[in-house]
């Protein structure tokens, strides 16, 4: 396939650059491949789309400040975007400066805190913080800004450090917030467990090469930027169990989605620390998971091309221009979809009719 086939027109008024008064507000465009339906519903409504016994599978990241600004020890100001944090003194990350920063180059954040540049790795640099009284991470929090994404055209406010972070994060390292995740305040989980909805966890740090744009016309000469993801044993037993009962493995959000897919390669999930640098597109065979929440993405992405591996191409590019014309929120901020693998065989006979909920 061609980049050109992920293109859509979005009018720019459709980027949701701030977050709703309540997460769980946002729309919800559900597609019932079996049925073939398209039904606009509110995102709160999701509880009548699971069964009990079904199983959430939540990416727990959690978003650092990875934004950093400071200057040369020359005066030249200089941005950082912490990719990763390699370790209590390194990280690697994205610099924007009038120059290229050459080896031994000192940024300087406040009279106290200064990195180094140690090293390149293709478009990274390996960054030393000369301080061994604090961790890196440390320093991150006490002086970074949250990254928003870069079509939001804003930095961020006090409000971004709670809404653009899951209810449920718990490990530090993403530079970009799992969105599907956000649409979850805690009356709607609180609403699932008293349906016995089961739930589970994985972590995959989601770094800034997210926002990198495909530039390879012929899509699979793209090449996919690696991310750290631990699938842990618990998380694979949940997954066997909901299985072997007839419920579905539901995944919150496209990193959930390539986290449990690069952790069933083999046929069945199992136990997965490490990088992945999947790509999933047209043509894939899903291993794992039966159904997939997330929000709207940009054309030409990589996530929407996912998406479109999911829930079937022409299927699911129906469904974005419908979202177009029904002034859905797009991105991080924005609005959210529900959508059955059209491989699925969970309980066809008995599938919710949308339209009746």
């Amino acid at each position: 396939m061609q980049l050109n086939d992920f293109h859509f027109p979005l009018p720019t008024e459709l980027i949701a650059r701030y977050p709703l008064e309540t997460r769980s507000a946002s729309r919800l465009l559900c597609i019932n491949t079996i049925q073939n339906d398209l039904v606009h519903r509110e995102f709160s409504s999701l509880i009548d789309l699971i069964d009990e016994g079904d199983l959430l599978v939540f990416n727990d990241t959690k978003v650092i400040p990875a934004r950093l600004l400071g200057q040369k020890i020359t005066g030249g100001k200089v941005e950082v975007l912490v990719e990763r944090v390699l370790d209590d003194q390194r990280i690697l990350a994205l610099v924007r400066a009038s120059k290229a920063p050459k080896i031994g180059d000192l940024f300087i954040f406040t009279p106290d805190v200064r990195l180094e540049v140690l090293g390149r790795r293709d478009q990274f640099y390996e960054l030393g913080y000369l301080d061994t009284t604090h961790s890196i991470l440390e320093m991150i929090e006490s002086i970074g800004h949250i990254p928003l994404p870069p079509y939001m055209r804003r930095m961020a406010d006090d409000l971004d450090k709670i809404r653009y972070q899951t209810v449920y994060a718990r490990h530090k390292g993403s530079v970009a917030a799992p969105t599907a995740g956000l649409h979850f305040d805690d009356i709607l989980l609180q609403q699932l467990r008293e349906k016995n909805v089961a739930m589970g966890y994985l972590t995959l740090h989601i770094g800034a090469g997210t926002f990198a744009p495909v530039r390879s016309e012929r899509i699979t000469e793209h090449k996919m930027h690696a991310e750290y993801l631990e699938v842990p044993a618990e998380l694979c037993h949940q997954i066997e169990a909901a299985k072997s009962r007839g419920n579905r493995v539901i995944a919150v959000g496209t990193t959930s989605m390539r986290a449990l897919e690069t952790a069933s390669q083999s046929g069945t999930i199992a136990p997965y620390h490490g990088e992945t640098s999947i790509f999933i597109y047209p043509g894939y065979q899903f291993r794992c998971v039966d159904a997939l929440i997330t929000n709207l993405h940009l054309p030409c992405s990589t996530l929407l091309m996912l998406v479109c591996a999911f829930g079937g191409y022409e299927r699911i590019m129906h469904a974005y221009r419908e979202a177009v014309a029904q002034s859905y929120r797009f991105y991080s901020y924005g609005d959210a979809m529900w959508i059955d693998s059209p491989l699925q065989k969970h309980k066809q006979t008995n599938v919710p009719d949308f339209r009746a909920i």
